[in-house]
């Protein structure tokens, strides 16, 4: 796959990173969104170590994420209980107007 070199911008330095076509503008919009979060961190912890402050974003972000990959496991267990729910009643139902046609 082609990538083409992007820049990107994250605590008031540049970084150039390779991107896939197509994707330039998630990639900032991603970057983007990182930058203020280490802002806000930095602001709240008084944090200056550059290092120390984007381990501690990128283990806030990690810990997010698997917060929402349980949620969304929970949400797809309560799916296929209700499918598998719906599903019997259905079955039910057309067993009932097949035995009484």
């Amino acid at each position: 796959m082609n990538t083409q070199p992007v820049e990107i911008k994250i605590l008031d330095r540049l970084v150039r990173v390779n991107c896939p076509p197509g994707q330039e503008q998630a990639l900032k919009d991603a970057a983007n969104e990182f930058d203020q979060r280490l802002h806000r961190l930095a602001e709240r912890t008084k944090v200056t170590n550059t290092e120390q402050l984007i381990a501690i974003a990128a283990l806030n972000v990690c810990h997010e994420l698997n917060d929402a990959k349980q949620a969304l496991e929970t949400v797809e267990d309560q799916v296929k209980q209700r499918s598998a729910l719906m599903t019997s009643q259905l079955d039910k139902a057309l067993a009932v107007q097949g035995t009484q046609k």
